[in-house]
């Protein structure tokens, strides 16, 4: 190894922490137990909490995110399980169009033209991508009176335009649905950016973060996705391609706000980085062995070039998509 990394030191008062995160788990609960307390498919539950109605905190023992128990009292003691099931209903386009009581033809060309915003995609057997709603969220826009035009009658003619041009900002949508969750449950500067992170490639965040070292430290922070089929595969790639930002506005605002982030994290918590040779040393046990050779980065690999990397996405099946500023 070329270089050891400088970590906080093990003290006493880092035992107690892990001792008090071991305690911390008596009151709280893993997902799996939160959701039969509640009554909830794991799905639903799931859900609610990438929606924020349900409260979660990092384990303290490094395993996920887990429900503190006064959490499952609040929503018994509110509205109930019954009605937190409710709120997180989701549907799809047949039974989202009869809830909207429109066509499912209608229904799906308001959801391209990004008023009616996904909260969830699976791709199903035939890996075509299904997108689902909230139901509530769907009452709710029609029973708007603003939205009344919208749903009889002709389309605009400038709508029209832009779905005959290809627009579809579903996936541009969930994005954002998915962003906001990843930085409610930040809870450390680094993990925000990554958060950011996570809805960029690889070049756009290496054009971004220039310093190997603070791009190490980002992906120990980088939220896990759902899988999607073996990685690799067809299904695999065509969900990365909907994970990843691909709208060229998107994606500088994506990189502006990255930028920041790691900004931000960087003045509270600088990334680590190997010891320089010949800085002294405290005894073994207390901190790391200094290297005998000078440190290198920590990565070998060559991201692609941007353009051979853009042209790659864009050739995707949402690469084609109609590109305006929204």
């Amino acid at each position: 190894m070329s270089g050891d990394i400088i970590t906080p030191q093990t003290t006493a008062t880092s035992e107690q922490g892990r001792a008090t995160g071991a305690a911390d788990r008596g009151t709280t609960l893993a997902p799996s137990r939160a959701a039969r307390e509640l009554g909830l498919k794991r799905s639903e539950f799931d859900l609610a909490v990438h929606l924020g109605r349900v409260r979660t905190v990092p384990d303290e023992g490094g395993g996920g995110r887990r429900v503190p128990r006064d959490e499952i009292e609040r929503i018994r003691t509110g509205h109930g399980s019954s009605a937190l099931r409710e709120s997180v209903r989701a549907v799809g386009t047949t039974a989202g169009a009869a809830v909207m009581e429109v066509t499912g033809a209608r229904f799906n060309r308001l959801a391209r033209l990004g008023l009616l915003v996904p909260v969830h995609f699976y791709l199903n057997r035939y890996r075509a991508v299904v997108w689902l709603y909230l139901s509530d969220e769907l009452r709710q826009f029609a029973a708007d009176e603003k939205n009344a035009a919208l749903l009889k009658g002709r389309t605009p003619q400038g709508l029209r335009d832009q779905l005959g041009e290809g627009l579809d900002l579903r996936p541009r949508n969930w994005r954002g649905r998915r962003l906001g969750l990843l930085l409610r449950q930040a809870d450390h500067p680094w993990a925000r950016a990554a958060a950011v992170a996570s809805l960029l490639d690889a070049t756009d965040v290496s054009d971004v973060v220039t310093d190997p070292y603070e791009r190490s430290h980002l992906r120990r922070f980088r939220p896990m996705p759902a899988a999607h089929g073996s990685p690799g595969s067809p299904a695999a790639q065509l969900a990365e391609e909907i994970m990843t930002a691909g709208d060229p506005d998107e994606i500088e605002w994506l990189r502006s706000d990255l930028a920041h982030a790691v900004a931000a994290a960087r003045g509270q918590h600088p990334a680590p980085r190997p010891v320089p040779r010949g800085m002294p040393t405290a005894p073994r046990g207390r901190n790391p062995v200094l290297p005998e050779t000078e440190p290198r980065p920590p990565e070998t690999e060559q991201p692609a070039p941007r353009e051979t990397e853009r042209n790659r996405r864009r050739s995707g099946l949402f690469g084609r998509l109609w590109r305006r500023d929204s």
